[in-house]
């Protein structure tokens, strides 16, 4: 099949690792056309067409979930992951998301949280949800740096959720 000069120069731009296959759904198509030269225009029409399929209609919420290091010796988290699963209690807004980090603190005063919100950051956390069990008073005594967590991860730019099953 040729390629006119300009249709394989806006082929360069597609990225290099997917290149051979476009190449080759470009050609087809310009086969079932009838066609035996590969024009700008064809490439520019595949481009759009594929383009259209790879977009999403909406951006996944990256979500992390930092729960009460004391708490964890007896809570596996289940309850958290079955309510983000459910899109339940704090979940319930949520579209496509997906959890990215699931922590705990790391003790008094929080110097895990500190720690990995840099990292969090790096990784395009949306939110963070401060655990059910770092807010309850009753069966769990109530995180006492529960404020200058969220403050700090308000700080760093982080939207901050109080909550995940309770």
């Amino acid at each position: 099949m040729q390629w006119e000069p300009e249709a394989a120069k806006e082929l360069e731009k597609i990225p290099e690792h997917v290149r051979q296959m476009a190449k080759m759904g470009i050609e087809t198509s310009v086969e079932k056309k009838g066609n035996n030269i590969v024009t700008l225009e064809d490439v520019r029409e595949a481009a759009q067409r594929f383009g259209a399929l790879m977009e999403k209609d909406e951006k996944i919420t990256k979500i992390a979930i930092v729960r009460c290091d004391i708490v964890s010796e007896t809570c596996p988290g289940v309850a958290c992951f079955k309510a983000f699963n459910k899109r339940k209690m704090h979940f319930g807004n949520y579209g496509d998301a997906e959890i990215i980090g699931f922590f705990t603190c790391g003790g008094c005063p929080g110097r895990r949280v500190f720690r990995l919100v840099d990292s969090l950051l790096k990784h395009g956390v949306d939110v963070v949800h401060l655990s059910s069990c770092m807010l309850m008073e009753g069966g769990y005594p109530k995180c006492p740096h529960i404020d200058e967590i969220r403050q700090m991860l308000l700080k760093k730019g982080v939207k901050v959720v109080e909550g995940t099953h309770h």
